[in-house]
């Protein structure tokens, strides 16, 4: 029997963690199909995750995360429509939402669907139990207020990539925002649109970024592409 669940997985460069991840999903969603948005990745990821059963939908060169994972979202979307279920297609289905580096940890991710399965949210979001890595709050500080001022929402993991929502709701977030603002403008959107958001603490992990130069490099672009999410809702 198909699986109600389809899987996106978001990925950059991600060779050395994408298998596990793959391989936990396989484990966590028996029969899901899964996607791998791949933004142009330079290293082994896209072989990788073929070679693991999943669907690779990519750039030749980095567009990135909302604009890789609009492009798998459109292109399983129509998957699902095309297989067809007395109960609505791809609409009745939920999709999951996660990020390539989460390794073993991705095992925990069924909670999310589950909670929309439930009716308990239309988009179920992750919080990790345990913070790992990180900066000084600035660029997920932003995140917060901006979502709080565009649709009066208060959010404790604004930018996490891990979330459950169904097909119909996914078609109302659709585009994505812009690079590392997909999340903000993801949250923003689907409240605009009458949906409610939920946050479910999950013990999960992943590739951190600390206080180095590189890590600061990579919020400063995350800050600026959540600036950008925020202007185009205003």
């Amino acid at each position: 029997m198909p699986s109600d669940t389809f899987v996106i997985v978001t990925a950059h460069n991600e060779a050395e963690r994408i298998g596990a991840t793959l391989a936990a999903l396989a484990q966590a969603f028996p029969g899901a199909r899964v996607w791998v948005a791949d933004d142009g990745s330079t290293d082994a990821t896209a072989q990788i995750a073929r070679e693991s059963g999943a669907t690779v939908v990519g750039s030749t060169r980095v567009i990135g995360k909302g604009g890789a994972a609009t492009l798998a979202a459109r292109e399983a979307l129509g998957s699902e429509e095309a297989l067809g279920s007395e109960e609505g297609g791809a609409d009745a289905t939920v999709c999951v939402l996660c990020d390539g580096d989460l390794g073993e940890s991705a095992s925990a991710l069924p909670a999310l669907a589950q909670a929309v399965r439930s009716g308990e949210a239309d988009i179920a979001v992750a919080v990790f139990a345990k913070r790992i890595g990180g900066g000084v709050g600035l660029a997920v500080g932003f995140a917060r207020w901006a979502i709080r001022r565009r649709c009066g929402v208060t959010t404790r993991a604004p930018i996490s990539g891990q979330r459950a929502l169904r097909g119909a709701v996914l078609r109302d977030v659709l585009p994505f925002a812009h690079g590392f603002g997909m999340e903000v403008g993801m949250t923003i959107d689907a409240v605009r649109a009458g949906h409610r958001v939920s946050e479910i603490e999950l013990e999960l992990s992943h590739r951190a970024t600390g206080r180095t130069p590189t890590g600061f490099a990579h919020r400063a672009r995350q800050l600026a592409d959540f600036v950008r999410a925020d202007i185009a809702r205003r």
